[in-house]
C-alpha cells in the first residue's frame, strides 16, 4: 500500500485507509455535497483520534476488572464513561447484527463443507466423469454425452469399501 494512501504523520502512526474512509464519508452525505480534501483528511484524523480514545478508555475499564482482553462490554462501558452514552444502544445493536451475520456465515461454511464430503470412490468417479467431459469438449464433441456411473455399481463399491474397512 502506498504510504500516501494512509492518513497519518508517519508510517508508525496508527491510521486508516484513506480510500475506505473517503468512501464512508461520501456515503453519509447527499450526492450533491462535495467535501474538500483537507476536510476529508481532518475527518479521517478525527476518526483515528476517536478510535485511540475509545481503545485507551476500554483498556482502562478492562484493567479495572483485572481482565487481559478487551471485550465488547468494555468498549460499551468506555463509551458511557467518555460521555457517548447516547450511542451505546446503537453501537450494541450494530455489534449484535455483526455477531448474527458472522454466526450465519460460519454455519453456511460448515454446511457447505459437511455437505460436500464424499467417499474416495465417489470422488474418483466424479473426477473421472469431469475428465471425460473436459476431453469431450477439447475434442470438439460438445454434444457428446459422457456416460454416468451406474448408481447400483457405486453402492456395491461403497459396500465393498465398508467391508474392507
Amino acid at each position: 500500500m502506498d504510504p500516501m494512501d494512509i492518513v497519518g504523520k508517519s508510517k508508525e502512526d496508527a491510521s486508516l485507509p484513506k480510500a475506505t474512509m473517503t468512501k464512508i464519508i461520501k456515503e453519509m452525505l447527499p450526492a450533491d455535497v462535495r467535501v474538500a480534501r483537507d476536510a476529508q483528511d481532518l475527518l479521517i484524523e478525527c476518526c483515528v483520534e476517536f478510535i485511540n480514545l475509545i481503545s485507551s478508555e476500554s483498556n482502562e475499564v478492562c484493567n479495572k476488572e483485572d481482565k487481559r482482553t478487551i471485550a465488547p462490554e468494555h468498549v460499551l462501558k468506555a463509551l458511557q464513561v467518555l460521555g457517548f452514552g447516547e450511542y451505546v444502544e446503537e453501537v450494541y445493536a450494530a455489534y449484535e447484527q455483526h455477531r448474527y451475520e458472522t454466526m450465519q456465515d460460519s454455519q453456511r461454511s460448515v454446511k457447505m463443507n459437511s455437505g460436500a464430503e464424499m467417499t474416495e470412490e465417489e470422488a474418483a468417479a466424479e473426477q473421472q466423469r469431469m475428465f471425460a467431459e473436459a476431453r469431450a469438449r477439447m475434442n470438439g464433441g460438445g454434444g457428446v454425452s459422457v456416460p454416468q456411473p451406474d448408481p447400483e455399481q457405486q453402492v456395491d463399491t461403497q459396500q465393498q469399501s465398508n467391508l474392507q474397512s
